[in-house]
């Protein structure tokens, strides 16, 4: 289910000093189960005016504003539309420049000039154009614990910019290209230019691949400069590699381009020791947690929120129930569910329903290939007008049902491995929850945020944990929050991050 076509105005009961910048509806379209099931099995950084007294002279003409400028500017906005909007929380955003102004002014470049973007998703990223745009996400910000973990992120984006390594890997996959077109078309050699190519995106992995661990290495040195605790950046990784671990491992990819976090982890902590002893540099634990405290957390209710095993969409006033053994992901394409063995997963999103006046001829469309015409059947889902089919590729079986709910047409694809249909009973159960929600049920509703709580005399984690209003693996999630060790007991007095209603 996209995101953009779901997404609303600002969900009632929100912080006032939180909202997200919307973007338009957008149809997102699957044009093959080969694509589909490739899909499922791959599940991966303003200026300010100010009045002139009356008395002052006309200033001078405004700059001219270059095609490059309104180029960046524009590739600026698609970004931020396509990854959730930009999110406004006044605490954070001026943590983040303050953060960013020490970092810039203890880089070899300090008169270069940055702007930082929240962008509203819960997922853990941060990144850097080369233009000194950075983004960083409020997922981001829910994980880190104090001003060096956020730094040494901020400061390896920089570091990213600083190097030109965007700029390098530009130029040496255009050199790649250029060699495997040669090959190809002046040589004729097509044999040969398949291995030059893939020759060339494996030196081309390597070489991000050490990009990354000379940003590491880059920003550790200028956040120390700066003033912050060097050892912030292996810490944040730490608590990275904990929220990571669990969440259903993607295929092994020998060109991924970053490296793994153990790896990271280890070098920083060599960096860091190379700097200083443990205990220097400023952490402001308390005036970052201050900083962040009521910041919302997971899903923006204005683009669907998982609740357990249930998706609930209030806006669009439609929920469903995944399988049991099912995770759920809400991504901005679609939500996506994926079984606890890997081999089975489903799929729901919707599209307008436009011209459309059958269901069955939608499901004959195209819109999934190798439909058995012979499987396509009418049927109501709770008094809504819906279709089911089935579908096969090579190992894969679908089973395809379109719903029709208003103006829109939703369409759920559960795809697996097994032959002997064992799948069927799970599509049955995912496709006959989806229903409308009822007026109590939208109302109660309400957005998640952290919160801040204090460690009293013999409180435990399981004990502050039992506060966390999510339905699985809370003291686990606590701890990740927290970056805590399963050793690590609380410090009475200490405020720690909690989630709430």
């Amino acid at each position: 289910m996209t995101k953009r076509k779901m997404r609303a105005e600002v969900a009632d009961g929100r912080s006032p000093h939180a909202q997200a910048e919307r973007d338009t509806p957008r149809r997102v379209a699957l044009r093959s189960i080969g694509v589909l099931a490739s899909a499922f099995l791959l599940a991966s950084c303003a200026t300010e005016t100010s009045k002139l007294p009356a008395s002052a002279p006309l200033p001078p003409a405004a700059p001219r504003v270059t095609g490059v400028e309104r180029a960046a500017d524009r590739e600026h906005q698609r970004l931020v539309a396509s990854l959730g909007g930009s999110y406004r929380w006044p605490a954070a955003e001026a943590r983040l420049k303050t953060i960013v102004a020490k970092l810039v002014a203890a880089t070899d470049t300090p008169t270069e000039g940055y702007r930082v973007t929240l962008l509203n998703s819960p997922t853990v990223n941060a990144f850097a154009l080369p233009t000194g745009n950075i983004y960083v996400t409020r997922g981001l910000l829910a994980l880190a614990n104090d001003d060096s973990e956020l730094a040494g992120v901020l400061a390896h984006e920089i570091a990213h910019v600083t190097a030109k390594h965007a700029s390098a890997r530009a130029e040496l996959a255009e050199k790649s290209a250029l060699v495997s077109r040669v090959v190809s078309e002046v040589l004729n050699n097509p044999a040969d230019s398949e291995t030059v190519t893939n020759q060339s995106q494996r030196t081309i992995a390597g070489f991000s691949r050490g990009q990354e661990l000379e940003a590491d290495r880059i920003g550790i040195r200028t956040m120390a400069r700066a003033g912050y605790d060097p050892y912030g950046s292996s810490r944040f990784l730490a608590s990275l590699g904990r929220n990571s671990a669990g969440r259903q491992p993607q295929a092994s990819n020998f060109l991924a381009t970053h490296p793994s976090t153990p790896e990271r982890i280890s070098q920083a902590l060599a960096t860091a020791r190379s700097i200083a002893a443990p205990g220097l540099g400023e952490r402001n634990r308390a005036e970052y947690l201050a900083a962040i405290d009521g910041i919302a957390y997971g899903d923006d209710p204005a683009d669907g929120v998982v609740r357990g095993r249930a998706f609930i969409h209030p806006r669009l006033g439609i929920t469903f129930v995944a399988p049991e053994g099912y995770s759920i992901d809400n991504t901005a394409q679609a939500v996506l569910g994926v079984s606890r063995n890997g081999e089975s997963a489903f799929r729901l999103d919707a599209v307008e329903a436009g011209g459309i006046d059958s269901l069955e001829d939608f499901l004959r469309s195209g819109w999934i290939e190798k439909v058995d015409p012979a499987s396509i059947q009418p049927l109501t889902v709770n008094g809504l007008p819906a279709a089911t089919a089935t579908a096969a590729s090579n190992d894969w079986r679908f089973h395809l049902a379109v719903v029709r709910v208003g103006n829109s047409i939703y369409r759920l694809v559960l795809a697996s491995r097994d032959r002997d249909n064992a799948s069927g009973p799970a599509f049955a159960e995912t496709l006959n929850s989806l229903r409308r929600l009822s007026d109590s049920e939208i109302h109660a509703v309400r957005p998640l945020r952290l919160a801040l709580v204090k460690a009293g005399p013999g409180d435990t984690p399981d004990m502050l944990a039992a506060r966390m209003a999510i339905a699985n693996a809370r003291v686990e999630r606590f701890r990740i929050l927290n970056g805590l060790d399963p050793s690590t007991p609380l410090a009475t007095g200490e405020s720690y991050k909690v989630v709430v209603e």
